[in-house]
């Protein structure tokens, strides 16, 4: 079909199944909260590489925040609750307690939890105290600047998402960036997601296996337009480049939501910025569980 003068391909993102946590980071000023979220979002694009897919849900107000300061939500996806909670110690203890004045409270509440603080207190090498408000228990540590707040635990669901997707395709290369960083801008106000590659957007998609031994994925080339005329090309003549949003989500319908708001920006703005085309990618529906059908999520 063709929309505003883009052509939107029959077919569907194929997503999987993923554990998903959060935290939400909080800190004297925005400028410090948000550096330590993206400190702690820092090589977290792929699961299969980075251990986990790490990046900023959205910034919260002083009033929306346990301790009253600005603050900023950050969400983590893991292949399983245990190897979230192992990369979520690692990024608090490295990224968020050494950042100036910030703390660090339960970003997901969900019935099953995982140690948030459980790690970190330990760092306080015996001068950590331990404070409970209601039902909730908190660690203090010591840090040269004053105190390191951190909740003990906090949420993980395990119907979270990752890998949902749009590839975008165009004929002219500064365009199609600018209309796709219009899709991820527009996938940020959808909460419980992220898209977790640079800047939103990855230029390297690629496609389950590869000709050398030990290497689980490899460049996507049916959508790498200099390798048209010498593989099984999905681009045409006029394609100068693809670029891919990767989507992660709590849940299926969070997902859903982004790849609707997605599509509504690239066909809002896309065509006057040469994208020419809009697919997805799948692996035939064989490998992952949730299937988002381009054609139902059009706005």
């Amino acid at each position: 079909m063709k929309i505003n003068g883009i052509e939107i391909d029959d077919t569907f993102a194929e997503a999987f199944g993923m554990a998903g946590t959060g935290v939400i980071v909080t800190a004297d000023t925005m400028k410090w909260a948000r550096i330590a979220a993206v400190t702690m979002s820092g090589f977290g694009t792929s699961v299969i590489g980075c251990g986990a897919e790490v990046g900023i849900d959205c910034e919260l107000k002083p009033e929306e925040t346990p301790d009253g300061r600005p603050g900023v939500r950050v969400l983590l996806f893991g292949f399983s609750p245990d190897s979230a909670a192992q990369q979520l110690k690692t990024r608090v203890g490295q990224c968020i307690l050494t950042s100036p004045g910030s703390a660090c409270y339960a970003g997901v509440q969900a019935e099953k939890r995982i140690g948030l603080g459980q790690g970190p207190r330990y760092f306080g090498d015996g001068f950590q105290t331990a404070k409970r408000l209601d039902k909730t228990r908190y660690w203090r540590i010591p840090v040269m600047d004053g105190e390191f707040v951190i909740e003990e635990t906090t949420g993980i669901v395990t119907e979270a998402v990752g890998g949902g997707n749009l590839l975008i395709l165009g004929n002219e290369r500064a365009g199609l960036l600018e209309a796709t960083e219009a899709v991820v801008d527009a996938i940020a106000k959808v909460p419980d997601t992220i898209t977790p590659f640079p800047g939103g957007i990855v230029r390297s998609g690629s496609k389950v296996g590869s000709k050398y031994k030990g290497a689980i994925a490899s460049t996507n080339d049916a959508f790498c337009p200099t390798l048209r005329g010498r593989v099984k090309s999905d681009v045409g003549p006029e394609t100068i480049a693809v670029l891919e949003v990767v989507i992660d989500g709590l849940s299926s319908k969070a997902v859903a939501d982004a790849m609707r708001a997605g599509l509504k920006a690239i066909l809002d703005v896309g065509a006057s910025k040469g994208v020419t085309r809009v697919t997805a990618g799948n692996y035939g529906g064989k490998l992952g569980q949730h299937h988002y059908k381009l054609r139902e999520l059009l706005p």
